[in-house]
């Protein structure tokens, strides 16, 4: 049997390679050419393509895999293969490579596991005839010791790291804070109006570097020294770490509080009319607890979801490529592309020339030409065509549609971009959003579930006239549940897209369970182990509990670690914030809603966490927490609205901040500076949203009213109103309990489930092995989410243009590839945001100005503008259940009252 390399005490990194490795980090030779020649070999050539490198990465490991020998070797590749044989982002045919040479086999090839033997027989035992499998693992072996296994993160974050680069510096805490005061400003501010605004951090990310430079530049070199460090205004070149800092602080800062949006269903009369809710000491509470409790769960879960190799977080690599782009490159390799074509421009000039296409490009789908963004043309061939629009319109329809939108955002629909979200990925949310097309259609032309009287994909609750639900005829006037009020009323009806939505939630969050316990419940295991062994030692983690094989985990040992108890510092206390906030006002909801949050947080954490680092989705837990909460609270809906917080909102903030650790991990920020400028920016940005907040409700004249000041018309949180009603107020058990409408979606539980072992069940068999290597359980059932509101149309764009990134140029010309991909996603993103500020201020906020012309009208015609529908009703008729009105007596109406009433 092989060797457990979980108790071998070999170290992958011996100290010879070490000294070999910092002498070539301190002289790393010049590579003008882009690829490097191949290398005859008696079993065939191995290029980049074989080991998915450069010829740069190459180049940069050969002298260090010569020292390898081959017990070593075999050592550290059981080790590799046992963590990444289940990682869909390592490169299959390396898998395939470790397992020939430790002598895997599959016993029966029917599915059983892997087995290692006879290695000393093959291999070890015959070397020299197999030279060339040799050769190639040594530089992988080397590869992967001296920098990352993904060439991804090969590509955008660096593998070595000069420890006296400033990072927390004075210039950069100030830069950070003065731009985290104003992106928390804007975006509360801007949360309620119509049209919305909405600044993401990487507007930060590009402004800051012209200001630091501007520091650089203009700043004298004086400061203060404390405990021996001397802290100077200007202590040089503005780095890459100081502006990796500001970036961290914006990423914190950026997102306003959700319970924002529950205190605004509270406070305002036509909802809650709880006038404390604007109390400044009560808003104050509920989000430092929210925000905070996501960070200490973070810190806590580091070692699942941010120091393991295979914890890629694909959008962190954005960033980092940002940050290379404008600071100074030290080489400028030439790379190769397609047509023989070769590409000499370096990161930061091409992010400047696809950052201004894009910033001038973006004006005609946002407003000069905005059909171009919804560019439903086949509706406009006959827009009253019932079944055209159904299942061609981008609007009101499926969006079945081969090229639906010009529009760069649009493919952003989910928060994730086909040149950053890996392949695999990308293909397997498509192929599950079209299986749960089929569903939908099914759905509305059999009329199942009275949806064929509404329209088939929208996110809309209706009641059974096929109106707008609403909420206010089911509840009493203190907001709870009216049952007199619901029986004389109606149901709440969902559409077609709606009910597929749901039951794909519920599919996805047994298959992250199960995918985590399956694909990665032995690294799961090993995570509690060394938490458990770190708690009981009362340190900070150890060397036993960071994987020393990883580069990055290395250099990052330089630095003190956070102790655990520092993030417990900040976890206890916010739990202890949320509770007395609830306490202490009337909010008619047990302060238990807290641990509810916290259970619901520390079983779904990790394994979303590692299915987000891996895949770049995220699974949201927001209907789970409905659902849940819904049930504890039947009748209830502000207290469904703290289940909901507390559990999903928790959650959410915990996967933000462990993006952000990974983002400091990668950059070589120290941990206790990257931990206090999270702190520093929460407590900013959360004072500050809080702040504009209780401005907003006191002193906005009709703020959520058509006379608003300033376009606060609070549109969204009808919306919200209406969904907190349907969940707390009529509640989950009258809509999914026994004998519930939609009872039958609920088999979306045990489906999750089936589809998690059945891929996993495949896997295991040889003959298919390879091929289910791409099938992410995962990423299929959450093709089910891409409904109501969303359509194909914003789900099949990705897939061409993930193909021509991931699988065309990153298998043809991984150099390039590797040099402007997440550059070339960078610059897009930047554009767009500047534009959309631009045209936000300039033309649209408070005057809104609008073109009007064909191009700007064309999709708000026929059934784009109206929905078309299956079946109408009669005047005054219904659907569902027949209700029996009782035959009305004239002779008990007054003598005055109108006969043709």
């Amino acid at each position: 049997m092989a060797e457990d390399p979980e108790k071998s005490a070999w170290d992958p990194v011996a100290p010879r390679r070490r000294e070999v490795q910092d002498e070539k980090t301190q002289d790393t030779p010049q590579v003008e050419e882009p690829e490097t020649p191949r290398e005859p070999d008696t079993r065939g050539a191995y290029d980049e393509v074989d080991l998915c490198a450069t010829g740069d990465d190459l180049l940069h490991v050969k002298e260090l895999a010569d020292q390898y020998t081959l017990e070593e070797v075999k050592l550290l590749m059981q080790r590799i293969h046992k963590v990444h044989k289940h990682d869909p982002n390592f490169p299959f045919s390396v898998i395939k490579k470790i397992e020939e040479f430790l002598g895997m086999h599959h016993a029966s090839g029917q599915g059983q596991e892997l087995q290692a033997n006879r290695s000393d027989v093959t291999v070890l035992a015959q070397p020299e005839k197999h030279r060339a499998l040799i050769q190639e693992l040594k530089l992988e072996a080397a590869l992967i010791t001296n920098n990352s296994p993904y060439a991804e993160v090969r590509a955008v974050a660096e593998n070595d790291d000069d420890p006296d680069t400033p990072c927390s510096t004075i210039r950069a805490w100030a830069i950070g804070i003065l731009f985290a005061i104003p992106i928390s400003f804007v975006n509360q501010l801007f949360s309620i109006t119509y049209p919305s605004l909405f600044v993401l951090s990487n507007v930060v990310q590009l402004l800051a570097w012209p200001v630091g430079k501007l520091c650089e530049l203009a700043l004298p070199d004086v400061g203060v020294t404390v405990f021996d460090v001397r802290h100077s205004l200007n202590p040089g070149v503005f780095s890459k770490k100081e502006h990796m800092l500001i970036t961290i602080m914006a990423n914190v800062a950026y997102n306003p509080p959700y319970t924002a949006y529950t205190m605004w269903m509270q406070y305002l009369p036509h909802y809650f009319n709880q006038p404390w809710a604007a109390q400044f000491g009560y808003q104050i509470l509920v989000a430092l607890s929210t925000n905070f409790i996501g960070y200490g769960v973070a810190g806590v879960c580091r070692r699942f979801i941010v120091y393991p190799s295979y914890c890629i977080w694909p959008t962190t690599l954005v960033t980092l490529a940002l940050n290379s782009a404008l600071h100074k490159q030290d080489k400028n390799p030439a790379v190769r592309g397609p047509g023989l074509s070769v590409w000499r421009s370096s990161r930061r000039a091409f992010f400047y020339a696809s950052f201004l296409a894009m910033k001038l490009w973006y004006w005609l789908p946002a407003f000069l030409w905005t059909s171009l963004s919804n560019f439903s043309w086949m509706t406009w061939i006959s827009p009253m065509n019932r079944d055209l629009s159904t299942i061609t319109g981008f609007n009101s329809g499926l969006g079945v549609n081969p090229w639906p939108t010009f529009d760069w955002e649009t493919l952003h629909w989910d928060g994730s971009d086909p040149l950053v979200i890996p392949w695999f990925c990308t293909l397997n949310k498509f192929i599950g959003a079209v299986g749960s097309m089929g569903i939908i259609l099914g759905l509305w032309y059999s009329n199942a579930y009275n949806t064929g009287y509404l329209p088939i994909n929208s996110n809309g609750i209706y009641d059974n006239m096929a109106m707008r639900y609403s909420a206010f005829l089911v509840v009493g006037e203190d907001r709870l549940f009216n049952k007199e009020g619901y029986d004389g009323y109606s149901a709440p009806y969902i559409t077609a897209g709606n009910i597929v939505l749901f039951m794909s939630f519920f599919a996805v969050y047994t298959a992250t369970l199960t995918y985590a316990a399956l694909y990665y419940g032995d690294e799961i295991a090993r995570g509690v182990r060394s938490l458990v062994s770190s708690a009981l030692r009362r340190q900070n983690d150890g060397d036993e509990s960071i994987p020393v094989v990883d580069v990055h985990n290395r250099l990052m040992r330089r630095y003190t670690e956070v102790p655990e108890w520092w993030y417990l510092a900040i976890l206890l206390p916010a739990a202890a914030l949320g509770i007395a906030g609830i306490a202490a006002f009337d909010t008619y909801t047990s302060p238990g809603v807290v641990f509810y949050g916290l259970a619901l947080c520390v079983i779904f954490v990790v394994p979303v966490g590692i299915i987000k680092a891996t895949t770049g989705i995220e699974v949201v837990l927001n209907v789970l927490a409905e659902l849940m909460g819904g049930a504890f609270v039947d009748g209830n809906a502000l207290s469904m609205n703290y289940f909901k917080t507390f559990g999903y909102v928790t959650t959410a903030k915990a996967i933000q901040f462990s993006g952000n650790l990974k983002l400091g991990h990668y950059a070589k920020v120290p941990p206790r500076q990257g931990f206090c400028a999270q702190i520093a920016a929460a407590l900013v940005s959360t004072f500050v949203c809080t702040g504009v907040l209780s401005y907003q409700m006191k002193h906005v004249e009709g703020v959520c009213t058509p006379e608003a000041e300033m376009s606060m018309y609070c549109q969204n949180i009808d919306s919200l109103f209406t969904s907190t009603v349907f969940w707390g107020s009529v509640g989950p058990g009258r809509l999914w309990g026994p004998g519930g409408m939609y009872t039958e979606t609920l088999v979306g539980f045990p489906l999750g489930v089936l589809a998690v072992v059945a891929c996993w069940w495949l896997g295991r068999v040889e003959r298919v092995r390879g091929w289910m290597r791409g099938v992410h359980p995962v990423a299929l059932v959450y093709g089910g989410l891409s409904w109501a509101p969303y359509n194909m149309s914003y789900v099949w764009p990705a897939v061409p243009v993930g193909w021509l990134s991931w699988v065309y140029l990153r298998r043809r010309f991984l150099a390039m590839w590797s040099k402007y991909n997440y550059v070339l996603s960078a610059a897009f993103s930047c554009g767009i945001a500047i534009t959309g500020i631009i045209v936000f201020f300039a033309v649209r906020w408070e005057v809104s100005r609008e073109v009007v012309w064909w191009g700007n009208t064309v999709n708000s015609q026929g059934c784009e503008a109206n929905p078309c529908v299956l079946k109408t009703l009669e005047d005054f008729d219904y659907f569902g259940p027949r209700v029996e009105v009782p035959e009305l007596d004239i002779s008990d109406f007054p003598e005055d009252f109108p006969e043709d009433i």
